[in-house]
């Protein structure tokens, strides 16, 4: 039998060029900003990725896989808490796609497969990250909202 696992949805709106939300969701240096940590990889389907919290003290937080790349419009990962890594069946998914509207972006980000834990985690996560990211690529600042 098979479970169906509540989806969460998330749509914003986003004043930026497709290049800069696309770098801003895949690099490090970009993701440490707004969303309170890092994002490692190659961004090549079948590649590992990893999302590591700011600071020494912080570690690895989420773990998965790049399904699907096309740079600057969608962007598909398997989504794990890193104990969960070698368990597919504990794997979410999460895809961002991006598409102009009125000369703005449209950002709908759509996370799968959600177990009750990772859904109840992901439902406060969400907003705050998507905030963040729409007024860091808008005004080039992000609250400091995040902790280990």
């Amino acid at each position: 039998m098979t479970v169906n696992k509540p989806d969460l949805v998330y749509v914003t709106y986003i004043a930026t060029t497709p290049e800069k939300l696309w770098q801003a969701l895949t690099q490090g240096e970009l993701t440490r900003q707004y969303w309170g940590g890092e994002q490692i990889s190659d961004w090549k389907p079948g590649s590992r990725w990893e999302h590591r919290r700011n600071g020494a003290e912080c570690k690895l937080a989420i773990v998965g896989e790049v399904i699907e790349s096309v740079p600057p419009r969608r962007l598909v990962l398997s989504w794990a808490d890193p104990q969960d890594r070698e368990r597919q069946e504990g794997h979410s998914r999460v895809t961002f796609e991006v598409e102009p509207v009125k000369g703005q972006l449209k950002l709908t980000v759509t996370h799968e497969r959600l177990e009750p834990e990772m859904l109840r985690n992901v439902r406060g996560g969400w907003p705050l990250v998507l905030s963040n990211l729409k007024s860091f690529l808008e005004t080039g600042r992000a609250s400091d909202s995040w902790e280990c």
